[in-house]
Parts: C-alpha cells; structure tokens; sequence
C-alpha cells in the first residue's frame, strides 16, 4: 500500500506540499496553505492552530456553512440510489426537479447543466452566438464590460477584463467590445453621470448588430465588489431590447441570496435572456453550474438540420449527487429566505462605524456582501500589498479574508453568529489601524 499520504499528513502547514499547484498562487513570494481539517458552520478548523471565521464563504460558494447536515444528508442518501448516469442518454429525479425547481424561480424556462461558474458562461455564450445563426442573422458583435471577471476558460476569459491573469493568452481570445462600469458606493454624488456617459456609449455600440450584452447584474465580484445601481441596468435592458440584441446575466456570484433577493436579476429589476449560475448553487458542496434560457431561444436550436444543435456537454452533465446537493440548499433557502433578505442589515451599523476610519474608502454594501477601499499609497488594484497586510493581521485574529488588492470585503455564510460577525469588524478595524 502507498503509505505516502500518510506521510504527507504530517507535513506542516510551513511547507509546499510537493505535488500540488495551488490556484492563483505564486510560490515564490507566497505563504505555504495552512492544513484545513473540518468545517463547521461558519468556522474552518486547522490543523495545529485556532479556527478561523471563514469570512468569505470559500470564495464564495458555502452559503449555508460548512458541512450542513441537511445537504451532507442529501448527498449521502442519493450516493446509495445513484452516483452518476450519461445525460445525453437518461435524466433522474434530482435533475428534473432542480430544473422544474429553478425555471419556476427564474422565470426562464430551460435548464442546461454544466460543471461550474466558467462552463455556465461558456454555454451562455455559445447560445447566444449560435441562436443568430440557427435563425439566418448571424451577428458577431459581444459587448462586456471593463472590470468584468466571467471566469478562466478561453471564452470566459475572452468577456472578462484583459489584464495579469490572461496576458499569456491575449492573441487566443476573441475581441469584445467594452463599456465603463459605472460603479458607486455610500456618498457618491457623480454616479448618474458618469451612467450616462455609459448608456450613450452603449447606445452606440448597439448600432452594430450585436449578439449579447453580458454583466453581473448589480455586482462585479472579482473586479474589486464594484456596485452599479438598479436604475442603472434598467436602461441598459431597455437599450438592448430595442436593438433586439440578448441579454445575459452572469450570476455566478450574485445568485441564491448573495444580494438579497433570490437572483439579482430580480433585485434589478430586468429580465435576462440566459443565466449563467454556479457557487452558491450546490451549498458549496459539489462543483455545478447551469445555464437557463428562455423557451423561445430553445426552440432556434430544434430541428431536423443537426447543424441547429448545440453541440456542448460534459462527462459529469446534472450530477447527481450535486443536483441532490442543490436541491436541498434550496429547500433551505425557501425554509428561510429572511437570513438573506435582511442580512444587509446586520453589516449596515458596523460598515457604518468601520466608515469612519479616514483609512476606509468608498464604502459599499449589498445583502451579504461588504465592502470598502483601503486608502494607500502607489498603485491601486490587486497586486496592491496593503490588502495582504491586513489579510495576516486578521488571520492573527481568528478570520480568515481575501482581500482585493485594496479592495476589502466580507462575503459570509448566512449562517454566521452575530458574534462571529462582529469579530470580523473588530479584526479588521484593528487590522487598519497597524497599516
């Protein structure tokens, strides 16, 4: 027997583990990962050290908390029913009811199953090109926004903002046209400006034939928790309707509860073409995405012509363990939806007093999501150290964060005690103040 885990459990949390390469990590200037033994709730277990709060969901999928009984218990009677099953062959109970579930809720009536946030965007992206084509119009045109984050497969990357991360590739990806991303934040006084500017010049752009607008809808996460108003994405809908282009809300992030409605789409007020979901849609359990559409743009891709199919899948298509998994975080979401309608408040009276500190900037917050910029010297943006700094001194004090470069926020699960929320304020405030 391969005694090597063995002695690769003893390593510690020091040292690089020699065979795993760890994401969005350089080694050579980076903190070796401590070892995560368990999860419970809000808090992460370490081996050989105090728990840390995990102040931001595990990159933001744990929304219920760590190992929640509930879904653990999903997962493990559907185990003993079925693993897994070809979907291009045969569908299963878990699939049809997340799907019935989900198109009930969103409004959308077709489901498409892929394996996370990227692949959901992905297949967004295929359909809404593709749709033009099946009906004779074809349209090249895709517009995004600067600062977006769609994800790190090439299409994904393609949408998102050009910068560090997918410099290598740049020749590869296809262009996009791109618009300002107006965000705004508590006192901002300029915002409805500098959303004209926006809306002029995407009212421009729309004079050539476009096949899709995509954003986050409310929220870009990756690119810095940056805020746009509802009134905002309003006028930008009413836009691409009258160009009869699509419109596709990737809500990878902002989906199931993060802002305080179900879907952000719903909080904004618009009504998408096509969803791009994932993260918070299994509980954090098991990796899933899915893409919704509507049935009219369904039925472009039905015929007897086998070049109208959409010719994508994926060896795991509607898991499922992870369909049982997602079934049950909505059977909690619906049991108590109040933990993400009224979560904003409970950040509002801290961000409110953490705002006070002349180091806080542009203070921001969105259902479950808080955020500010540091004030610093030097260059702005995500290889700006101060974030780093704070991140060591909170962890010094039993929560974990990852900030943004300068850009600082806290994503919990809605699970988090009132108490554990306020140790999160109190390291960071006590965190500024050593900066």
């Amino acid at each position: 027997m391969d005694d090597s885990f063995h002695k690769d459990s003893n390593m510690q949390s020091s040292e690089w583990h020699p065979h795993i390469w760890p994401p969005f990590t350089q080694i050579k200037s980076a903190t070796p990962p401590q070892r995560i033994t368990r999860g419970q709730g809000a808090l992460l277990e370490i081996d050989g050290a105090p728990p840390l709060i995990d102040a931001i969901s595990s990159w933001w999928v744990t929304l219920h908390g760590h190992a929640n009984p509930y879904i653990a218990s999903a997962i493990s009677l559907q185990a003993q029913e079925l693993e897994q099953v070809i979907f291009a062959d045969f569908i299963h109970p878990q699939a049809e009811r997340l799907a019935q579930r989900l198109c009930k809720k969103t409004g959308l009536q077709r489901l498409f199953f892929s394996d996370n946030g990227s692949t959901a965007v992905e297949v967004a992206l295929k359909i809404a090109y593709q749709r033009w084509q099946n009906i004779n119009e074809p349209r090249n045109q895709i517009i995004a926004f600067e600062g977006a984050y769609h994800g790190d497969t090439f299409g994904a990357m393609a949408l998102g903002e050009r910068n560090l991360f997918n410099a290598p590739f740049e020749r590869m990806l296809f262009p996009v046209a791109r618009l300002p991303w107006p965000a705004t934040w508590w006192g901002d006084d300029e915002v409805e400006s500098r959303e004209n500017k926006v809306l002029a010049g995407l009212a421009n752009l729309l004079e050539t034939a476009t096949a899709a607008v995509i954003l986050e809808p409310l929220l870009q996460g990756a690119g810095g928790m940056s805020i746009v108003r509802p009134e905002f994405l309003q006028a930008i809908e009413k836009l691409v309707l009258q160009a009869g282009a699509l419109l596709i809300t990737d809500e990878v992030l902002t989906g199931f509860g993060r802002t305080g409605s179900l879907f952000s789409f719903q909080k904004s007020g618009i009504k998408p073409d096509l969803i791009a979901l994932s993260k918070g849609l299994t509980g954090g359990f098991l990796p899933m995405g899915v893409t919704m559409a509507k049935e009219e743009i369904f039925q472009t891709f039905v015929g007897e012509d086998p070049s109208l199919t959409l010719w994508h899948g994926h060896s795991f298509t509607a898991n499922p363990l992870g369909c049982a998994a997602a079934n049950a975080s909505l059977d909690l979401l619906e049991e108590s939806p109040n933990l993400y309608r009224t979560f904003e408040s409970r950040h509002q009276p801290y961000l409110e007093e953490l705002a006070k500190n002349p180091k806080v900037k542009r203070p921001r917050l969105l259902g479950t999501i808080a955020a500010f910029d540091i004030e610093v010297e030097g260059a702005k943006g995500y290889l700006n150290v101060a974030g780093k700094t704070l991140q060591k001194h909170c962890i010094s004090h039993g929560v974990f964060l990852r900030p943004l470069g300068n850009v600082v926020y806290l994503l919990p699960p809605l699970c988090i005690s009132n108490l554990e929320l306020e140790q999160c304020y109190l390291a960071i405030e006590s965190g500024l103040q050593d900066l």
